[in-house]
C-alpha cells in the first residue's frame, strides 16, 4: 500500500489522470535538511489605528463595530483566543427528500433541510457552542453535513465528512454535531455525501463578532448557488463522460439569489428584494455555494467595501465587483447613497474562470419611497485581470509565516507529471486526481477508524499524506499538471484550517529556483478556499496545530466526485477520536449498507 509520508514542502500535481501507469515511489522526498522545525509564527506589529483598545467597555455598534465584549475585539487573534460565553445554541435539521422550484421553471426533486431551499440558517455568537440535531429521513441515501470554515480545534469527529471523519448517517438515524464558535464571520454549511448539496442541501452559517469597519444594518446571509433542472445524478454522470472526452461540464440553466430568480425565460419565477433607507450602510453577507459557477456580483451604482474574506476579517477596500469562487464568502459593507430608486444586483457566471450558464443571477435593492419596479440601472464596467482571487486581502490581524523550513526543504522537492490508469470494465477512464491518484473513500471504514484501531495499511485510493510533528509548518506547492486534458481553475479548500496564500500564478510550472522569492511572507492573505490558477500553481502554507484527518479538495463538485482531493492525517497520536455515538452511527450505517439501495459511485465525498 502506497502512502504519503509528511513533506514540509511539496508539489501536489493537480491533473486529469486516466487510471493505469505506475506511480514510482518516493515521488515525495524529505529535504537534506530532514523532518520539519519547529512551529514559529509571530504577529507582526498591529496597526496603530486598527481599533480602540479593548477593554469592558468596548462594546459592538454601529459606530463601534471593531469592538466586541469582555475585551476581544476584530483585533484578538482568534488563533490564541476567543470568548468563552458559556451558551450553546442548538438546531434541528431533518434531511429529506422533495422538491424545489426556485426560479418557476417547473418543480424538480431536491433534498432539503427542513424543507427549504436554502437550509435554515444557523446562527451563534462568537464563542458560543453550536449543537445541531440531523435526522435523515430520506429514504434511499446516508448523509453527513460539513460545516465550511469551521476549524473544529481538537474536535475532527465533527467536522462531518463520510469516509474521513465519520461513517454515513443512515436513514432514520439521528446524530447531534457539536462545535464551538472559536472564529467569526460568515460561512455555511452542506452536505459531504454524493449529490446531496447540489440537489439543495445546503445553508448558511453566520457567526456573529466584530467587523474591521462600521455599518449599521447586518441584511444577513446572501447565498448565490447555480441552479441545474436534471438531477445532480444526471449532471454528475453527464460531466464525467464530457471529461473523458476533453469537454466541459455543461451549462448550469440558472443562478439563484437567495433562494430564487427568475427563469431564463423571464416568465416565471421572481427576484429577491431588498429594502433600503437612504443614507444607512448595510453589511451583506455574500456566500457562493454553487455546485460548479464562479460568480462575479456587484450592485449598480454602489460601491462595496470588502471587510472579509471567508471567516477572516480583512482590511477594507473599496471594489464594484467581487468574484467568489465556489466554497468562498465575502462580507461587504454598502452605503445606500444613491438616488431614491430600484438597483439591480447582478450575479453573473464568470466566464473567465472556465463557469458557464445559461442565465444571469439577478435581485433588486429598492430604496424605501421607490416604486419597486424592474431596474432600469446599468452596471458598473467588469475587470479584466482574469481568474483570480480577490485583492488586496490583507487580514485585519496581521501574522508572519515563517519561511526558514520552506527554503530548506525546497531544493529537494520531487515533481511527478507521470499519468496513472487503471482499467475497468475493460475501459480506460479519465479521472481528476491529486499526486496521480483519484481519492476515493470508504464510507464503511473512515480514515478516523483506522486512527482508533491504529492501523496503518492506509489503501493507496485515500490519497492520504501524514504530517507527523505537531507545531510545524507545513508548504504546499499546488500545481496543475502541464498538459492537463482540462486546464481550468480551482477552488481548493481545506478542513481544519485556514491556510496562508503565498502566492499563486496562472500559466506557468512552479520554478523552484526563482519563484520562492515571489512568495508572499509578512502577513499574507489567509483563507480555507483560494483558486489555483488554470494551467498555474498556488502556493499555501499553514501551522500543524489541529491533530485529526483534514479533506483538502476541489469545491467544484463533479471534481471532487471524480477524485480530485487528498487528505492530511495531522499528529494521528493526538487525534481525537470518535466517542460512543460516533461507534453507533458506524455500526447502524454498516448495517443499513449490507443492502444499499443506491451503492456507492463515486469518490463518495461529493456529486455524481
Amino acid at each position: 500500500m502506497r502512502f504519503h509520508s509528511l513533506a514540509t514542502t511539496c508539489l501536489l500535481a493537480f491533473s486529469s489522470t486516466s487510471i493505469g501507469e505506475t506511480i514510482p515511489p518516493n515521488h515525495i522526498l524529505w529535504g537534506e535538511q530532514g523532518p520539519p522545525t519547529t512551529l514559529h509564527r509571530r504577529q507582526a506589529t498591529p496597526s496603530p489605528t486598527s481599533t480602540r483598545v479593548a477593554d469592558s467597555a468596548c462594546t459592538n455598534g454601529p459606530l463601534t463595530r471593531q469592538c466586541w465584549s469582555n475585551g476581544f475585539n476584530a483585533a484578538t487573534d482568534f488563533d490564541k483566543k476567543w470568548p468563552n460565553t458559556g451558551k450553546t445554541v442548538t438546531y434541528s435539521l431533518e434531511i429529506t427528500n422533495g422538491t424545489c422550484n426556485p426560479d418557476g421553471n417547473g418543480a424538480k426533486p431536491c433534498q432539503l433541510f427542513n424543507n427549504q431551499y436554502p437550509g435554515p440558517v444557523i446562527s451563534a455568537n462568537w464563542g458560543d457552542w453550536i449543537e445541531v440535531t440531523v435526522k435523515n429521513s430520506m429514504q434511499a441515501n446516508g448523509t453527513g453535513i460539513h460545516w465550511h470554515g469551521i476549524r473544529m480545534l481538537n474536535n475532527c469527529p465533527n467536522d462531518g465528512v463520510p469516509g474521513i471523519t465519520e461513517c454515513p448517517l443512515a436513514p432514520a438515524d439521528t446524530k447531534v454535531y457539536r462545535f464551538q464558535a472559536t472564529q467569526f464571520g460568515t460561512t455555511w454549511y452542506h452536505s459531504h455525501f454524493s449529490s446531496q448539496y447540489g440537489e439543495g442541501a445546503f445553508g448558511a452559517l453566520v457567526i456573529n463578532g466584530p467587523a474591521s469597519a462600521n455599518y449599521d444594518i447586518d441584511l444577513g446571509p446572501y447565498v448565490l448557488n447555480d441552479l441545474y433542472y436534471p438531477t445532480s445524478w444526471q449532471m454528475g454522470l453527464i460531466a464525467f463522460n464530457n471529461l473523458q472526452l476533453g469537454r466541459p461540464p455543461p451549462p448550469a440553466n440558472n443562478i439563484i439569489v437567495n433562494g430564487t430568480n427568475k427563469n431564463a425565460g423571464n416568465t416565471t419565477g421572481s427576484y429577491n428584494k431588498v429594502k433600503l433607507t437612504k443614507g444607512k450602510k448595510y453589511r451583506l453577507r455574500l456566500i457562493n455555494a454553487s455546485t460548479d459557477n464562479n460568480i462575479r456580483v456587484s450592485l449598480d451604482n454602489h460601491p462595496f467595501l470588502v471587510i472579509n474574506s471567508d471567516l477572516v476579517p480583512i482590511k477594507p477596500y473599496v471594489t464594484n465587483w467581487v468574484l467568489l469562487a465556489v466554497g468562498q464568502r465575502y462580507d461587504v459593507v454598502i452605503t445606500a447613497n444613491q438616488t431614491v430608486g430600484d438597483y439591480w444586483f447582478r450575479a453573473d457566471v464568470a466566464s473567465e474562470c472556465a463557469s458557464s450558464n445559461a442565465n444571469r443571477g439577478l435581485s433588486i435593492f429598492t430604496y424605501d419611497g421607490a416604486p419597486g419596479n424592474d431596474p432600469t440601472t446599468s452596471p458598473f464596467t467588469k475587470p479584466t485581470n482574469g481568474c483570480v482571487d480577490e485583492s488586496p486581502l490583507v487580514p485585519w490581524v496581521p501574522n508572519t509565516v515563517d519561511q526558514t523550513a520552506f527554503m530548506n526543504q525546497v531544493g529537494n522537492l520531487q515533481v511527478d507529471l507521470h499519468r496513472e490508469q487503471v482499467t475497468t470494465n475493460g475501459q480506460n477512464l479519465v479521472f481528476w486526481g491529486i499526486n496521480l491518484t483519484a481519492i476515493n473513500v470508504d464510507w464503511d471504514e473512515p480514515t478516523l477508524q483506522y486512527v482508533a484501531d491504529k492501523n496503518t495499511s492506509y489503501p493507496r485510493v485515500f490519497n492520504l499524506i501524514e504530517i507527523p510533528n505537531q507545531n510545524t509548518w507545513s508548504y504546499w506547492i499546488i500545481q496543475e499538471t502541464p498538459g492537463t486534458l482540462v486546464p481550468i481553475p480551482h477552488p481548493i479548500h481545506l478542513h481544519g484550517h485556514d491556510f496562508y496564500v503565498l502566492g499563486a500564478r496562472g500559466g506557468s510550472t512552479f520554478n523552484i529556483s526563482s519563484d520562492p522569492q515571489t512568495l508572499q511572507w509578512q502577513n499574507p492573505p489567509r483563507r480555507d478556499t483560494a483558486i489555483l490558477p488554470g494551467r498555474g500553481w498556488l502556493a499555501i502554507a499553514f501551522p500543524s496545530d489541529n491533530p485529526g484527518a483534514w479533506l483538502m479538495h476541489c469545491h467544484i463538485a463533479w471534481h471532487v466526485a471524480d477524485g480530485l482531493a487528498v487528505q492530511f492525517l495531522e499528529s494521528k497520536d493526538q487525534a481525537p477520536l470518535g466517542d460512543a455515538n460516533w461507534q453507533k452511527t458506524c455500526a447502524n450505517w454498516n448495517q443499513y449498507a449490507l443492502n444499499p439501495t443506491y451503492p456507492k459511485s463515486d469518490s463518495g465525498l461529493k456529486l455524481l
